[in-house]
């Protein structure tokens, strides 16, 4: 290259380009040639990058191409190209001014570790985007070791452009750092604490990508989005978005409803609040009436039997119903529900399933529905829910019971 610029040099002096001029006119000539040449390598080298992604994408059907074309890594591999190119010729084009150049090439080194740290960044992203899409790693924090790589890297080029600038040696830069380390830790504290704690959630397995997480401490209830080194997004129900510290995973509570997504059932644990002075005996006369609830037929004859005999034993006097044993409408009412949400379909068989009488409350007497429903979809839960507790509030009134309803005070007049 300096033999060319010596060339066109003389070339100009030949044609009658005074010398003092020369220089400068060599100089533009050059560097238009030079401006001529980047450019042209840089299109045609990255329309043929990409040419080549897209048949391997074609052929292979591999993420990982896919993703490297979508990120521009042809446009970085042809700019580091170029670059290189004008890193090589600096010398030739500007031997005449020996301060410019040495400027000059330190600034396109720093940049030339700038594109090398942007092709390596491609590479990973690439990669880290491709095994998102995998089973095995799709709810993994793949995002927290994403960025730890990213940090990584970048202190490395920041150490290196700093001694590529002050023309000292790397170890004076990574010494500076130790001694600089108390500063750092507390600049990257959140930082470090959030690879900590995203280490452990991922170790653990208490947190994954797509969860529904509950945390009242900071708003949070809804699916896990996205985790990474600092922060934990989550999208509500409403649709409006919480940021959690990475940390608080690990030290603060929270309620994870993976378990329940995975079990294929959502708990039911809702109460029927019974106005305790409407439960009372079954008389004999009445037990013909409710044996025509066909599902109680059964139950009533055998309950009935049990009752009789042991009134028989202790000689009980039935002539007032509150001497032995008797049945109530609020016994029947629970075996009623007990076997109705175990013929329902909307409830799993397989997980528990009871019907349990609360303490007496000032609202009443509760009688607690404890079972899970055959489906985690919200939507489809909630039908169920309703579906049961339509009918048993309707039913109530078969059993001459009444449900608990706060009355209203009356206005006072003015």
């Amino acid at each position: 290259m300096d033999d060319i610029s010596r060339s066109t040099y003389k070339i100009l002096v030949k044609w009658g380009v005074p010398e003092s001029l020369a220089t400068f006119v060599n100089l533009f000539a050059l560097l238009t040639v030079l401006i001529i040449a980047v450019y042209l390598l840089h299109n045609v080298l990255r329309r043929l990058l990409r040419i080549a992604l897209i048949r391997i994408v074609k052929t292979t059907r591999i993420d990982f191409f896919l993703h490297l074309l979508e990120n521009r890594f042809a446009h970085f591999i042809a700019l580091l190209a170029a670059v290189s190119l004008i890193r090589n010729t600096l010398e030739a084009i500007f031997h005449s001014f020996p301060t410019i150049t040495k400027v000059l090439i330190k600034l396109t080194d720093a940049y030339l570790v700038i594109l090398i740290i942007w092709v390596i960044m491609t590479l990973i992203k690439s990669g880290a985007e491709s095994l998102r899409k995998r089973a095995t790693f799709r709810s993994k924090p793949i995002e927290s070791y994403l960025q730890v790589i990213r940090i990584i890297f970048y202190l490395i080029a920041t150490v290196i452009i700093f001694s590529i600038l002050t023309g000292q040696n790397p170890t004076v830069a990574f010494t500076a750092m130790g001694a600089a380390s108390a500063v750092l830790l507390l600049m990257f504290k959140d930082t470090i604490m959030g690879f900590v704690a995203s280490i452990q959630v991922s170790t653990n397995d208490t947190v994954r990508i797509g969860d529904w997480i509950t945390m009242p401490k900071y708003g949070a209830d809804g699916d896990v989005m996205e985790i990474n080194l600092t922060t934990v997004k989550v999208q509500n129900f409403d649709k409006t978005i919480t940021t959690i510290p990475t940390y608080s995973l690990v030290s603060d509570s929270f309620q994870n409803w993976r378990g329940m997504s995975e079990s294929g059932g959502r708990r039911i644990k809702r109460a029927i609040f019974i106005r305790q002075s409407t439960i009372r005996f079954i008389t004999p006369d009445e037990l013909d009436e409710f044996r025509k609830i066909q599902s109680l037929t059964a139950y009533i004859d055998h309950r009935q039997k049990d009752i009789n005999k042991n009134n028989e034993r202790i000689g009980a006097d039935k002539t007032l119903l509150i001497n032995g044993r008797n049945l109530t409408n609020a016994g029947l009412y629970r075996k009623y529900i007990d076997n109705y949400i175990s013929n329902h379909s909307g409830i799993h068989k397989k997980m528990t399933m009871m019907v349990r009488q609360l303490a007496p409350t000032t609202t009443g007497l509760p009688i607690e529905i404890y079972a899970f429903t055959g489906t985690t979809k919200w939507i489809d839960y909630e039908y169920i829910m309703a579906d049961i507790f339509d009918h048993l509030l309707a039913s109530a009134r078969f059993f001459d019971l009444e449900i608990y309803e706060m009355e209203m005070l009356p206005q006072e007049k003015i």
